[in-house]
């Protein structure tokens, strides 16, 4: 079946974050993590089959829930594990911090690797906890682990957990099974705990795959808890829902906990159907989705060839997310940012948001009609070009 992704969707007037947070209508958001496509189909057809339905009151999580993301862990990633130990929630922001909550004390360190998901760095506020910045090494256009400084902050005592974003965002990294086995030998070595977000983990490249942290080893999962959710790969993120994954018995019941304690131990029927139907027919379309992600990808980067050679373009490995370097503008993030905004009407995220070492670059949201995309590159260069 071919699906169109080339047609734009009106998403002005929906009170949509992404579109209704700028006053003025002439504003272009490429921004935050949110897809402009309709998702799939059959997504669709079980939420209009639930609104007919015409009750929605609570809902309990069925055994289908828990059937449809295994068979998909399996069958996408080659991991298997018992549906016992998934954990619904309302998202994987919310998870993060049940997590936190649930296995440290306030004052205890939790390893970041910057540049990173904002709100890591909220979530980690939020709970007392002190963020140990591991920062990524930027080198030839891409980043990589400094494993010996990851080594040296997991070696203090206070140091209890690292959230670990597989795949990364923003630096578009899918990271190795190599990557990933040292990040847990080392954790594991000093009894650190890995928290990996895997919200992105459908949105792996060619040339590339997504490697599931806690199905490296046996040692790793049962010490371990991985967060994820359908809200990236099927643009389902206002529906609210996602899963945590914790095999250990005794990290599972103190996170359970937490989520009941901060009450999003509960998600919606359409939360569910969505879900089911992602997972189960859903696979056709997101195949489709990724490749024309691709083609916005590599329109983007021969736009910057021919026309910004001097802002160099990070590999896209994972995510629709696409991280530039804008060093050689000489200007903070946040300016940078500002006057994208002020003389193109074009929003994008400062670099800066996602730790110091962020700095000097951008993220530009690519998942979009091509015409949008094509739109928003004409803008970005009669910006940067004044």
């Amino acid at each position: 079946m071919f699906h169109d992704f080339d047609p734009i969707v009106e998403r002005r007037g929906s009170d949509c974050t992404k579109w209704d947070s700028a006053p003025d209508p002439r504003v272009l958001p490429m921004w935050v993590a949110d897809m402009d496509f309709r998702t799939a189909p059959a997504v669709i057809s079980a939420l209009e089959k639930r609104a007919r339905h015409g009750v929605f009151g609570y809902a309990k999580v069925p055994a289908a829930y828990f059937d449809a993301i295994t068979l998909w862990f399996a069958r996408r990633h080659g991991f298997a594990f018992s549906g016992e130990w998934l954990l619904p929630t309302t998202g994987v922001v919310p998870a993060l911090s049940a997590i936190i909550q649930a296995l440290t004390e306030p004052g205890d360190g939790v390893i970041i690797q910057t540049p990173v998901y904002n709100c890591f760095f909220s979530s980690i506020r939020n709970l007392r906890c002190t963020a140990v910045v591991n920062e990524l090494v930027y080198r030839d256009r891409t980043y990589t682990i400094d494993f010996a400084d990851l080594e040296r902050k997991a070696a203090d005592p206070k140091t209890k957990l690292l959230l670990l974003c597989n795949p990364h965002n923003p630096v578009g990294r899918a990271w190795t099974r190599e990557e990933l086995t040292r990040v847990g030998e080392i954790c594991l070595k000093h009894g650190v705990i890995v928290v990996s977000d895997e919200i992105h983990c459908d949105l792996v490249h060619p040339g590339h795959r997504h490697i599931p942290f806690a199905a490296i080893r046996e040692e790793f999962l049962l010490h371990s808890v991985s967060c994820s959710s359908p809200s990236k790969a099927f643009n389902l993120a206002g529906l609210q829902v996602a899963n945590i994954l914790a095999a250990d018995e005794g990290l599972r019941q103190k996170i359970d906990k937490a989520l009941n304690v901060n009450e999003v131990c509960e998600i919606s029927p359409f939360a569910i159907d969505a879900l089911i139907a992602a997972y189960t027919d859903g696979e056709e379309w997101l195949e489709e989705l990724k490749r024309y992600l691709q083609g916005n990808y590599g329109y983007l980067r021969n736009f910057f060839a021919r026309h910004l050679p001097q802002f160099p373009v990070l590999p896209l490995e994972a995510t629709y997310l696409v991280w530039v370097d804008c060093s050689a503008l000489k200007l903070p993030s946040q300016r940078i940012a500002e006057m994208l905004l002020d003389d193109q009407r074009l929003w994008i995220n400062p670099g800066s948001m996602y730790g110091s070492c962020g700095e000097g670059f951008i993220r530009i949201n690519i998942a979009c009609p091509r015409s949008l995309l094509v739109d928003g590159l004409a803008r970005l260069h009669a910006a940067l070009q004044s």
